[in-house]
């Protein structure tokens, strides 16, 4: 592995493939993850990878523990409040000033169409990374490389929430056909009224995810 055709520094490089992975669900909560195995995967030198982690550790999605290694971060409550404060600045924003004709909305739809898919065949994980696309896409509405690159951090993490829970079905149904409702007010070009119905489904994913990790704790 190479500096791309942007010129971004190998450890970059490697700390957005990782960050990808958390992104997917690839990774979980309190995952060792192994130096020789993550060398070899991605063909570069260990110098290069612990470059990435400490990257990734100072985004808070990796941590280093002496004399045991680096592992995938544990999300907190109150990490968990912090995203999605984050998030209702970022995608309410980005709903209230979107183009009726962006080419992100289409990529919303058929983030939308693939999880009513995946909720029909059961597969929650599925949904999981549906919604994952449909939220990225909602924040590239607002053509800003920055707030992207901000984002796929945040992503990261919320992902690792998600890992966290037991029940990813009562975490994900409620949230297939309420993203339907805001794709379908951008397409009728009403971004004010998609952006307080995201806020309205923000509250209520946070309200949702705390109280699944709260009896996720006591179990």
């Amino acid at each position: 592995m190479t500096e791309d055709g942007e010129g971004l520094p190998l450890a970059d490089r490697l700390a957005r493939h990782i960050r990808t992975l958390l992104i997917s669900g690839e990774l979980s909560p309190g995952q060792r993850l192994s130096e020789a195995a993550f060398s070899e995967r991605f063909d570069v030198s260990r110098n290069s990878l612990r470059e990435a982690f400490r990257l990734l550790t100072k985004d808070g999605l990796l941590r280093h523990e002496a004399n045991r290694g680096v592992f995938v971060t544990v999300p907190s409550m109150a990490s968990v409040i912090d995203i999605y404060r984050v998030r209702r600045m970022l995608e309410c924003g980005a709903l209230r000033q979107a183009w009726q004709q962006h080419p992100a909305i289409r990529v919303m739809r058929e983030a939308v169409a693939d999880g009513q898919k995946k909720r029909d065949a059961g597969d929650w994980v599925g949904v999981g990374s549906a919604n994952m696309i449909f939220h990225a896409a909602i924040i590239d509405l607002s053509d800003s490389a920055r707030l992207t690159e901000f984002y796929e951090r945040i992503s990261a993490e919320l992902r690792l929430c998600f890992g966290l829970l037991n029940d990813p079905e009562h975490l994900h149904s409620p949230f297939v056909d309420m993203n339907d409702a805001i794709v379908t007010l951008l397409e009728q070009g009403k971004p004010a009224e998609a952006a307080a119905q995201m806020e309205t489904y923000l509250n209520l994913a946070e309200r949702t995810m705390l109280k699944a990790l709260e009896r996720a704790e006591q179990a």
